[in-house]
């Protein structure tokens, strides 16, 4: 794993670090979700997540498609039907300090140009199991967990056995879906794992564990002998609405029958939350529950409305996540690993110590720099302490993928240790490795003939939101890679492993340990299945610098098709007219167009590319029919200032409206909205010909006056 801290990211080793976590939490998710035998602590997966989310804000165009930010929970179990949820169950940004608290209440001051008064509630964020209870006419008909935040397990046998869900509810809207959390007090616990042990069963690690592991019983009548308790947070789909406010809202839930938690309050700010949390955090110890921070989330729903949701999370919602907990050890080692763009990462070997009840044996050190005690700019750090091997480091887990190294205890520093040398080669193919100006990380120059880089590209390639060959992963992916009967060393050969395997005579995959006559059926069958993408999830799995799953929909929606995308890619050099469409795109700046012609323009790349899509049927971008909508497919560009919403939030109505949105004006612009201060771009439009109009002339196209 990439250990640099991510304020000191290139953008390679950002994309590299983000492939890692992408893998890191996939795995995690199955386990948890889908095995229901967790192998990591919830800390330690929040710690994942947050570190993605902060390389992704720094590099927006690097989101990929199998971003842990764009997902929730992970596939449901084959022992469980399948529910598709009316409306998505998502996850939570988080923060973790104060200053994650105000910049929260001001991106939603900003993105709804809102100076006056605005009310959050705030509440414990359960540590349990998400479960969706779905009610018509006052009847409970379906239960189902998040799953992976649009299709979940069906439970409702289960739920139907907990004595906090009502069966029936009097008063309720129509349709009700009310959305909680599952969990058990400490108390009942300790005694279930008593019993547990009493009767030579398994112990189960957590609250939370064992409350997973309860309600996903395929025998309703194991979980009805669970002490499983449930607190409800929030709806989904609703054919009336329950109030006018969050805290209302869930007035009325409580008042339907509903356990809600005592400690939600309503906050006037960040001061009033932020008391709030540190109140919640002092009774932490004494609720007889596990809780793992404190929710907010803006009060007026019709304000909720209005800021709506990113990918996989509510842009009106945040959930502020109690600190890290320290420990010290001794660093027995420093180990190089190469990621997909030849970024070499430390890694920090450790003496195995318990950090939060997680054992912990290994820690990001980020850079060569972070190693030597200073920060990118040659300013010392940790005091302008180095690190050394046989050094007794304190690590702590917030916010990144494998916990970090903070400090070293100089009293304790062996005699002989020596300062590390950071390589100057390769570790896996011996090529150098050399460090740009103005770039923190070291970088191997192999490129396609370092394995590291080969092997990562290919993991990224099947990744879940690439193209996700089901029985094709990480582990499989590196088997093919090194196997000398069925090679596997670019995508393209993937797709001709079935018939390479059909001349392979007695050393068919069949033939071979591990697998069989229906495993390897079923693994041609997926690749097969694949054959047939989505254009966007070609452009993301195609693992092109700066190209993540933002940029890759993007282009996809830009250009439509494969082939219109290849052409004007192909032919996107500066100056041409692809290449400034290219830059016209809204979300597409210098560096990834740069990125993204280079690729394409590349020999050894442009072959492995052309090579593959001669396997694929790569399917268009459909746009989403909006009934009565008058912009839909439109390309429209805004300029100047916008008075009555701002520019993200005209955006974002534009592109629900089914417009495409543009930076600039071009040809193919079909309409400029222009607010005062409109300069360059309206000029341009009246040159080209392209309609003008100002802001409450939008307003009122849209219906939203």
């Amino acid at each position: 794993m990439s250990d640099k801290a991510v304020e000191h990211l290139s953008e390679a080793e950002a994309r590299a670090e983000l492939a890692r976590l992408s893998a890191g939490l996939a795995d995690a998710n199955r386990a948890y979700h889908t095995l229901d035998a967790p192998e990591i602590s919830d800390a330690e997966y929040d710690a994942l997540k947050r570190r993605n989310a902060v390389i992704e804000a720094r590099f927006p165009a690097l989101v990929r498609d199998d971003s842990p930010s764009r997902q929730v929970g992970a596939a449901v179990a084959d022992g469980f039907g399948k529910i598709a949820h009316q409306v998505r169950m998502l996850s939570l940004e988080n923060a973790f300090d104060d200053a994650d608290v105000a910049d929260f209440d001001d991106r939603v001051r900003k993105y709804l140009n809102h100076a006056g008064a605005l009310a959050y509630t705030a509440e414990p964020k359960i540590d349990g199991l998400s479960l969706s209870l779905r009610y018509e006419a006052g009847q409970l008909v379906q239960a189902a967990t998040r799953g992976d935040g649009e299709v979940g397990e069906n439970v409702t046998d289960n739920a139907r056995t907990i004595a906090d869900i009502p069966h029936s509810l009097h008063g309720a809207p129509k349709l009700l879906e009310v959305r909680g959390e599952v969990y058990m007090s400490h108390a009942d616990f300790a005694a279930l794992n008593q019993r547990q042990m009493q009767a030579g069963d398994k112990i189960f690690a957590n609250p939370r564990n064992a409350a997973a592991g309860s309600l996903r019983q395929l025998d309703a009548g194991i979980t009805a002998s669970r002490p499983l308790r449930f607190f409800a947070y929030g709806w989904g789909a609703v054919s009336d609405a329950l109030a006018a406010t969050q805290f209302d809202a869930i007035a009325r839930l409580a008042a339907l029958g509903f356990q809600t938690n005592p400690l939600t309050v309503l906050c006037d700010g960040p001061d009033a939350m932020l008391a709030q949390y540190r109140a919640i955090e002092a009774q932490r110890a004494t609720l007889g529950y596990d809780i793992d921070g404190v929710v907010y989330k803006v009060n007026d729903l019709a304000l909720q409305a209005r800021l709506g949701f990113r990918s996989a999370t509510p842009r009106w919602a945040i959930a502020h996540k109690f600190p890290a907990e320290l420990a010290w050890t001794e660093l027995l080692g420093i180990d190089i690993q190469v990621g997909r763009t030849g970024a070499l990462s430390p890694v920090a070997r450790l003496r195995p110590v318990t950090v939060g009840g997680v054992v912990v044996s290994n820690a990001t050190l980020h850079n060569e720099d972070y190693i030597a005690g200073r920060d990118a700019k040659g300013n010392p750090i940790r005091g302008g302490k180095d690190i050394r091997v046989g050094d007794w480091v304190q690590v702590y887990r917030a916010g990144d993928v494998i916990p970090k190294v903070a400090d070293v205890d100089l009293t304790r520093r062996k005699n002989d240790a020596q300062p590390y040398v950071f390589p100057n080669e390769c570790p896996e193919c011996g090529s150098p490795a050399l460090r740009e100006a103005g770039d923190a990380v070291r970088r191997c120059t192999g490129g396609l003939i370092c394995p590291a880089q080969a092997v990562e590209r290919l993991r990224h390639f099947v990744s879940r939101h690439a193209f996700d060959i089901e029985g094709l992963g990480a582990k499989q992916v590196e088997m093919f890679f090194h196997d000398t009967d069925l090679p596997v060393k670019t995508p393209a050969d993937i797709f001709t492993l079935a018939a390479r395997d059909a001349a392979n005579g007695l050393r068919r995959l069949k033939n071979r340990d591990g697998f069989g006559e229906t495993s390897s059926a079923k693994l041609f069958a997926a690749i097969d299945a694949k054959r047939a993408i989505p254009l966007d999830r070609l452009l993301f799995a195609l693992g092109i610098r700066h190209v993540g799953e933002v940029a890759a929909q993007i282009l996809a929606r830009h250009y439509g098709t494969w082939e219109g995308f290849e052409a004007a890619i192909t032919h996107a050099l500066p100056g041409t007219d692809a290449w400034n469409e290219l830059l016209a795109i809204d979300g597409v700046g210098q560096t990834l167009a740069e990125s993204l012609t280079a690729a394409f323009q590349n020999p050894a790349e442009r072959a492995a590319i052309d090579a593959l899509v001669a396997h694929l049927t790569v399917q268009p971008v459909v746009w989403k029919a909006v009934s009565d909508s008058p912009v839909a497919g439109k390309t429209v560009v805004f300029t100047g200032t916008l008075e009555k919403m701002t520019r993200a939030e005209a955006k974002a109505r534009a592109e629900a409206l089914g417009a495409k949105v543009a930076g600039s004006v071009s040809a193919k612009t079909d309409l400029l909205v222009a607010g005062p201060g409109a300069g360059s771009k309206a000029k341009e439009a009246a040159r080209l010909g392209v309609q003008t109009i100002d802001e409450d002339g939008w307003l009122a196209l849209i219906g939203a006056t």
